[in-house]
C-alpha cells in the first residue's frame, strides 16, 4: 500500500511539474500603455514610484499603497501618501537622482507628465508605464483595473470597480428623464473678469453632462479656456460651481464682481463651492464627485 501511495505522489509531482504548477513563480505581465508601448514585467511590481496624484490615489485604493516607494509633490491623498519620499514635480523639477537610487520595479506617469520626462526616465534604465487620461467614467474604471494588473492587486481592483460601477449605474438610472440645466464651472479666477473654465473634451464636461448639466464652456474653443463676462451673461448659467473655492473664492466674492449680479445663478443663490479634487483627480473619488454634481443640479430627484 505504501508503494502505491508513493507512486501516486510521484505521478502527481511529474504532472504538476510538467504543467508548470509546481513553480511559485508568477506569470509575466504584458500590458500596453497610453503611448502604445508594451510594458513587460516578470512579476507584479513590488516597488512603484507614482508621478501624479491620481495614480497615487488609485494605487492606495486597491491596496497597493505599501508598494509605493515614492510620490510626486502634489500626491497628498490619502494621508498615508504624505509619509512617502517626495521626488518633486508639481511646480519643480523631478529628482531623477533619487528616483534612480530607489531602483523601482515600475515608474507610473500620467498625462500631466511630458513625453520628454518619460524618455529621460527610460534612458536611465527605468521601466515607465504611461497612463493616459480616460475620457469617461468607464475609462477611469479601466485605469484602476490596469493598475491592479501591474501591482498584483487584480482581485481588489475588480472588487472596487464593481462597487463604483454599481454607484454610477444608480445615478445614471435616476437621471434618465432629467432636464439638463446650464452650468458654469470655475477653475481659476486669478483674473475675475476672465476666469478659467473647462471646455469641450474635458473630463469635467463629461461629468457635468452625465450629471444632468450642460457645461457652457463646451462652446469655447479649447479644453481649458478663459470666459469673459459677456460670454457668461449671454449663456446665463443656472448654476455656477466654484472649483476654485479651495483658493478662497466664495459666492459672496462672485456676486461682488462687476456685472455678475445680473446672472440668474447669482440672483437665485445657486453659486456654490465645489471640491475640485472630486472631479480633477482621475480615480474612485470621481464617482463621489459625480454623485455630488447630480444632487446639486437635480435636488428634486435626490431629495
Amino acid at each position: 500500500m505504501k508503494i502505491k501511495i508513493l507512486s501516486v505522489f510521484m505521478i502527481l509531482s511529474i504532472i504538476l511539474s510538467g504543467c508548470g504548477l509546481s513553480s511559485l513563480k508568477e506569470a509575466p505581465i504584458n500590458v500596453m500603455d497610453g503611448l502604445d508601448k508594451e510594458i513587460q514585467l516578470d512579476s507584479p511590481a513590488s516597488s512603484i514610484i507614482s508621478l501624479s496624484p491620481p495614480i497615487t490615489e488609485m494605487l492606495f485604493a486597491i491596496g497597493a499603497g505599501a508598494q509605493v516607494v515614492a510620490r510626486d509633490n502634489f500626491s497628498d491623498y490619502p494621508a498615508e501618501a504624505l509619509d512617502l519620499p517626495d521626488i518633486g514635480g508639481g511646480f519643480s523639477e523631478y529628482d531623477l537622482e533619487t528616483i534612480v537610487a530607489l531602483d523601482p520595479d515600475l515608474v507610473i506617469a500620467g498625462s500631466i507628465q511630458t513625453l520628454e520626462l518619460v524618455q529621460s526616465l527610460e534612458e536611465l534604465g527605468l521601466t515607465v508605464y504611461y497612463l493616459s487620461n480616460p475620457e469617461d467614467l468607464e475609462g477611469m474604471l479601466d485605469a484602476i483595473r490596469v493598475l491592479g494588473r501591474v501591482s498584483g492587486h487584480n482581485s481588489e481592483a475588480e472588487e472596487l470597480t464593481a462597487v463604483l460601477a454599481a454607484r454610477i449605474q444608480v445615478i445614471d438610472k435616476a437621471l434618465t428623464e432629467a432636464t439638463p440645466v446650464s452650468v458654469f464651472y470655475e477653475l481659476d479666477a486669478t483674473d475675475p473678469a476672465k476666469p478659467y473654465t473647462p471646455g469641450p473634451g474635458s473630463f469635467y464636461s463629461h461629468l457635468i453632462r452625465r450629471a444632468g448639466g450642460n457645461n457652457i464652456g463646451d462652446q469655447l474653443d479649447t479644453e481649458w479656456a478663459q470666459a469673459g463676462l459677456e460670454f457668461i451673461l449671454v449663456n446665463d448659467p443656472q448654476f455656477i460651481l466654484l472649483g476654485d473655492a479651495m483658493w478662497g473664492t466664495t459666492p459672496e466674492s462672485v456676486a461682488a464682481r462687476p456685472g455678475w449680479e445680473a446672472l440668474t445663478a447669482v440672483r437665485e443663490g445657486r453659486v456654490l463651492p465645489f471640491d475640485d479634487n472630486l472631479l480633477a483627480r482621475i480615480g474612485p473619488r470621481q464617482v463621489e464627485g459625480f454623485e455630488a454634481l447630480a444632487k446639486i443640479l437635480h435636488p428634486e430627484i435626490f431629495e
